[in-house]
């Protein structure tokens, strides 16, 4: 299938200092796009990429699984790590979960890490019914563009595959579990009003992580999507400055030749 525009993978080579950024569930990497080309901008190797079943048709994200969304950003943090002699890994409500587990399983092979309205737990009454409504219903009302910034869109399904919800709140109970494992740097981010992920979340993956440098910021102008909402700007230079601090000078290199969209792209969505 074809990916839908905007949604395209990204990759920027810059210096010795990488960053990979994991978009959301049901969503694209167009939702960091601006994100990862701030931080391109500043000379950073940058790479991110599009998730299995992401950024084509609902159907094709319903015959996936969480191990495949997983292997994609364990694959592209293991090209970072051979490319970069420090990695940071970013992410976006899913991606956040996505980029917790990276952190348990790599240890220090991740410098720091920064999340935003990280996703720990499908909420509700609805989420124990998903062994067996997955059966019966193919679909839900989908979640993109949660934006409180006017006109702006986020490039997502309108429907959410009840399987893909199953997968979902399977890798939340698993990565919930291994959040003491967490030990590197964090910076997390999170909207004051957020109708997809709740600031629980976000507390919850405080509470249980071992790091000990630690950061919170309140976003209080953006929803959910708040990488593409009026609290952006403060995130690009707040994530910009924490990479900085942890890997000094690292975005003194010039950047030459930043991808412009379609090129230099990686990787394709895959089936499901």
């Amino acid at each position: 299938m074809p990916v839908l525009p905007g949604a395209e993978p990204y990759r920027h080579e810059g210096g010795e200092v990488g960053v990979l950024l994991c978009h959301g569930f049901t969503g694209s990497p167009q939702s960091l796009r601006p994100w990862a080309e701030y931080l391109a901008e500043r000379g950073l190797t940058v790479s991110l990429p599009l998730l299995p079943g992401h950024g084509t048709r609902w159907e094709d994200m319903a015959v996936t699984a969480w191990q495949d969304w997983y292997a994609e950003v364990d694959r592209a943090l293991s090209e970072l790590t051979e490319r970069c002699s420090q990695v940071f890994v970013f992410g976006l409500s899913m991606g956040g979960a996505l980029a917790l587990r990276l952190a348990a399983r790599h240890g220090d092979r991740i410098t720091g890490l920064v999340l935003v309205n990280p996703g720990n737990k499908v909420h509700g009454l609805s989420a124990y019914a998903l062994p067996v409504a997955r059966h019966l219903v193919r679909t839900v009302k989908g979640i993109a563009s949660d934006i409180a910034k006017e006109g702006a869109v986020e490039v997502g399904y309108d429907r959410v595959p009840l399987h893909s919800a199953h997968q979902l709140r399977t890798f939340f109970r698993l990565v919930d579990r291994e959040l003491p494992q967490v030990t590197q740097p964090l910076m997390v981010l999170h909207s004051v009003q957020d109708h997809v992920v709740p600031p629980a979340d976000s507390a919850r993956v405080l509470g249980r992580v071992s790091s000990t440098d630690v950061t919170e910021i309140l976003l209080e102008q953006s929803y959910h999507v708040a990488t593409l909402d009026l609290d952006a700007d403060r995130i690009f230079d707040e994530s910009y400055a924490f990479v900085d601090r942890l890997a000094p000078g690292a975005g003194k290199i010039p950047s030459e030749g930043v991808t412009s969209p379609g090129e230099g792209a990686e990787g394709t969505a895959s089936g499901g």
